[in-house]
């Protein structure tokens, strides 16, 4: 089930759920020593996929520069390539669309994920450029592909 809930609206083990799951995956698993819980947590939308009191899947939605940005999206090692990842950005995206239809729509994809979200109608806008030994690319939503569904 997706929850779409601001900081104020988190509880206490949401919040500590959403953090333990995102240092998990992007400081440990990634190896990368930085400051992982910042203050775009208090302003962004928290998009949030449990099943079971698990979390499944996860991408925080916030403006910034006048574009919206999707970023901190992930799935935890043990549920992925089950769908949840192409089932987050497709939720994320009609999120936007319906909030803030017209904005321009950013992501700051890691290099291996490019493929992925230029299925969904992203491009790249920038050249690879590193981050803690990761390449990334910004890309910008330039037009929506419809998924279609199993």
């Amino acid at each position: 089930m997706w929850q779409y809930k601001h900081f104020q609206e988190l509880s206490a083990h949401d919040f500590h759920q959403i953090i333990k799951e995102r240092t998990k995956t992007f400081v440990v698993e990634q190896g990368c020593a930085y400051q992982e819980v910042d203050d775009i947590d208090l302003r962004a939308l928290h998009l949030i996929k449990k099943q079971k009191n698990s979390l499944k899947a996860y991408a925080r939605i916030y403006k910034e520069d006048n574009k919206i940005k999707v970023g901190r999206l992930f799935v935890p090692g043990e549920y992925r390539n089950q769908g949840h990842g192409g089932e987050l950005i497709k939720t994320a995206l009609d999120y936007v669309a319906c909030h803030y239809p017209n904005s321009e729509v950013t992501v700051q994809a890691e290099s291996f994920l490019k493929g992925f979200y230029e299925k969904f109608g992203f491009e790249t806008v920038s050249d690879l450029y590193y981050e803690y030994d990761i390449g990334h690319y910004n890309m910008t939503l330039v037009k929506r592909v419809p998924v279609l569904q199993n």
